[in-house]
């Protein structure tokens, strides 16, 4: 038998929900986008899921050319180059998303060593030059004051550096020098103008407590720059590595949101920062590119689970990344190959992106939300909802029945569901089942993408006595999107839906 739970919400119900699912999605570096590929994705996702604000690494990296010194009379000298980071951002403005800049990484010519991360080899070491550091940062800004225009750059959050509480992402992951770095670039910005917002310290969960205390001391005692604050989350156990991929266990949701609420309360004890934005420039369930969790159902029902409460703490949280371009480990040898991505390359739909397609749906005017499901009341007297039912071991109990009683006036509603699971919209099984090409045909990519849907189902539902009552019922790893919405009746002269086969 499933397990059941049951609701009664009344009429006035409301429940806490901050919807911030939409603000910013991640990328893969800056000179991916470059690609077609990469913008047929990213076209995608705006089209249905509409981000706001994009956020990635390699804005100064190599490839895209932008620092760049010459001999003149004996003299090194600096010149700049935004013939690439203008086809970069052009495409986005275009795209309707807006940066959420990261200041990083080191240019050679201007890095004090050698040290780099990823494949394409992103250099994590100080400049050489802080004050060059901190020229390059000011042209970059007074071009695209001059591309875009002031008051459209003002509403571009700028974040300083990725990670640098790792090593492999900061040299030594040396504090010190972070933080001059730090006050560097945020004096650089704000220089730039002073309506520009700043952030840090872009960390993730290695000794972030002390280090997030440690940064909010040193820039309260220093009086730096600091509009917002910056950190990455991810839910997974330490990785079973096996030939190309990673094999990792989830943390329960509530660690991984006990987390941010402890990063919430530290900036809270400062009497200065209390109240201040918190954005999750970075989260997902694994943290590695080469996690087949994150082409699955699984993944899909969870990230529904953080969704929903996520905005409690913070002011933005961005999935990394919307799309499969995507190189730190390398080139992906498979559609499948346990990518970030909400689309997986041949413009699948993996179940996630489902999960942001419907949050993109819903008001954040909550009437309940639980451990499983969440519902918003719309302007027009419509409920939206979304449910999830992750469970990452199978039992003989996988299955869940969500009963609700709602209080609606009297009349016929329209049930809309819209139904991913592991039997309905999982491409991922369809990919295994063809025999997990690694360069499926045009046949196969078709078979894929037309896995890669939601089951659509309508419903009439009649409220009795001033209750609608709904009962869903979620396999193992389900994630539903329903609405209910008002019938207004309108029909045909001489139409008789009871004479037509199939329309009752």
């Amino acid at each position: 038998m499933p397990r059941e739970l049951n609701y009664s919400i009344t009429k006035d119900a409301k429940a806490p929900f901050n919807n911030n699912a939409a603000f910013c999605i991640g990328t893969g570096r800056m000179g991916l986008a470059l690609q077609k590929a990469y913008h047929d994705q990213l076209e995608m996702v705006q089209k249905d899921i509409h981000f706001s604000h994009i956020r990635g690494h390699g804005l100064f990296c190599d490839d895209m050319a932008i620092y760049q010194t010459y001999m003149e009379e004996g003299v090194q000298k600096v010149e700049y180059n935004f013939t690439y980071l203008d086809m970069v951002f052009d495409d986005y403005l275009s795209l309707g998303i807006k940066p959420f800049v990261e200041l990083g990484f080191m240019p050679y010519k201007l890095a004090s060593g050698d040290q780099t991360v990823f494949y394409w080899k992103g250099n994590v070491t100080p400049p050489a030059d802080y004050d060059k550091w901190a020229d390059l940062i000011k042209a970059t800004i007074a071009h695209w004051f001059e591309r875009y225009g002031r008051e459209e750059v003002l509403t571009w959050p700028f974040e300083v550096w990725n990670e640098p509480n790792l090593p492999g992402f900061w040299k030594g992951a040396d504090m010190v020098e972070y933080f001059k770095l730090y006050e560097v670039s945020a004096r650089a910005v704000k220089a730039a103008d002073p309506n520009l917002r700043v952030g840090g310290p872009a960390i993730c969960g290695v000794d972030d407590e002390r280090w997030l205390k440690e940064f909010l001391t040193h820039c309260h005692k220093n009086k730096l720059p600091l509009d917002f604050v910056t950190r990455h989350a991810y839910a997974t156990e330490s990785p079973d590595n096996n030939g190309h991929y990673a094999y990792q266990r989830l943390r329960a949701p509530k660690v991984f949101l006990d987390e941010l609420a402890v990063s919430r309360q530290i900036i809270d004890s400062f009497p200065d920062y209390k109240g201040m934005e918190m954005h999750i420039t970075e989260f997902n369930t694994s943290y590695t590119p080469l996690c087949p969790i994150h082409d699955t159902n699984l993944n899909a029902a969870y990230i529904a689970r953080l969704l929903s409460e996520m905005g409690d703490t913070s002011a933005s949280y961005s999935y990394w990344t919307f799309g499969d371009i995507f190189e730190e480990a390398g080139v992906a040898f498979t559609p499948f190959s346990g990518c970030f991505g909400l689309l997986a390359n041949g413009m699948i739909h993996k179940p996630t992106y489902w999960a942001f397609s419907f949050y993109h749906k819903l008001s954040s005017q909550a009437i309940a939300r639980e451990e499983n499901f969440i519902i918003t009341e719309e302007k027009d007297g419509s409920l939206q909802g979304i449910a999830w039912n992750p469970v990452e071991d199978a039992t003989e109990d996988d299955d869940l029945t969500i009963n609700l009683a709602l209080s609606r006036n009297n009349g016929d509603y329209a049930l809309i569901t819209k139904l991913v699971d592991e039997t309905t919209c999982n491409p991922l099984k369809t990919w295994i089942n063809l025999g997990s090409p690694a360069n499926p045909s045009k046949e196969q990519l078709e078979l894929l993408r037309l896995s890669d849907q939601p089951q659509l189902r309508t419903e009439k539902k009649p409220v009795d006595h001033n209750v609608m009552n709904l009962s869903f019922t979620l396999s193992r790893n389900a994630l539903l999107y329903f609405k209910l919405q008002p019938i207004k009746p309108s029909t045909d002269r001489g139409y008789q839906q009871e004479r037509v086969q199939g329309a009752l």
